[in-house]
């Protein structure tokens, strides 16, 4: 057994996990959690407009980097890999936010393509589902991108059918649409329209008519699984594996846009990071189920909370395997 340690830095949040990795003797490996923790640090707060990352958001990655550093100390953490994603791979001094990563953590932060980033969610949600499921289509919706992964798992290993990921996702669309609160049916409109554009680049790469299992990890997702759920305050148990039909889907995404911060703030199981960006979340989520429903037989998201983090810590102990 090894203790491992992922850090993912999208452009949302900053999230954690340690976890006790061991392989066994089929090559199928399995993770303990031992600590999960998930920061909003806005580090693509005005990216997309600007081409650079704020100083006062790579602040905010910072101090919770320095925490997290403490955990890993407790937790006695021999290797741990930190991935960047969207908002580091389009910002012109992603450099200054290296420097800060490798200052505090003593490891560089690696920004991954979109493709590996894809794979990395595929492997995280589906390793602990039944292979008879599959074909999975994976969705990640996160700040600033959108990753779709088709593929297979028999256990131990996945194998790719298709892989795209695209530059939509909550906080890029909010503050590229929805600029007012709430949104008018014109800022709503046009959010659609931008989704559902830029997503047919990912579905023009990934067979999704193969699909007989839809997924979808990350924050968004599991916020509007909270919501469908009724639940007073975020429970990640009953969250995990839940699904949201795609009725659903569409009655709580109406919701979310015809309220206002206040009403969006006083959902038990809303996180405050989310609440100026959910609306945005929402609308990616809804564009996708609606092309699943017009390509596949699928009625339903089924929601996991394991993802990328899961993934990166899979990479992980695969690398301490092979030595």
């Amino acid at each position: 057994m090894s203790r491992v340690a992922a850090i993912d830095c999208g452009t949302n949040s900053i999230r954690l996990l340690v976890a006790e990795a061991s392989t066994g003797h089929d090559g199928t490996t399995a993770l303990r959690d031992l600590h999960r923790e998930m920061r909003v640090v806005r580090l693509g707060q005005g990216v997309d407009a600007t081409g650079v990352l704020a100083a006062e958001a790579i602040e905010r990655t910072r101090a919770a980097l320095v925490d997290y550093v403490g955990v890993l100390r407790r937790k006695g953490v021999e290797r741990v890999r930190m991935v960047a994603t969207s908002a580091t791979r389009d910002a012109a001094n992603r450099a200054e936010f290296f420097a800060m990563t490798a200052a505090v953590l003593g490891v560089e932060a690696e920004v991954i393509s979109g493709a590996e980033e894809a794979e990395l969610s595929f492997l995280g949600a589906v390793g602990e589902l039944d292979p008879d499921d599959g074909p999975y289509l994976v969705a990640d919706v996160g700040g600033g991108s959108t990753e779709l992964v088709l593929g297979t798992w028999d256990g131990a290993e996945a194998r790719f059918d298709g892989a795209k990921s695209v530059d939509v996702g909550c906080v890029r669309l909010t503050e590229r649409a929805l600029l007012s609160d709430p949104p008018t049916p014109a800022e709503v409109a046009e959010a659609q329209a931008v989704a559902e554009r830029v997503l047919d680049e990912a579905f023009a790469q990934v067979p999704v008519a193969k699909a007989r299992t839809w997924v979808g990890v990350a924050g968004t997702v599991t916020t509007l699984a909270a919501i469908h759920l009724g639940l007073s305050e975020y429970d990640p148990d009953r969250i995990h594996l839940s699904r949201i039909p795609f009725d659903g889907i569409e009655s709580i995404t109406a919701r979310l846009l015809t309220t206002g911060h206040r009403e969006r703030a006083a959902i038990g199981a809303m996180h405050p990071g989310r609440v100026d960006v959910i609306g945005g979340g929402a609308v990616v989520v809804r564009a996708l189920a609606r092309r699943v429903a017009l390509e596949t037989e699928i009625t339903s998201l089924l929601v996991s909370e394991h993802d990328i983090l899961d993934g990166i810590a899979l990479s992980l102990a695969k690398v301490d395997d092979r030595r």
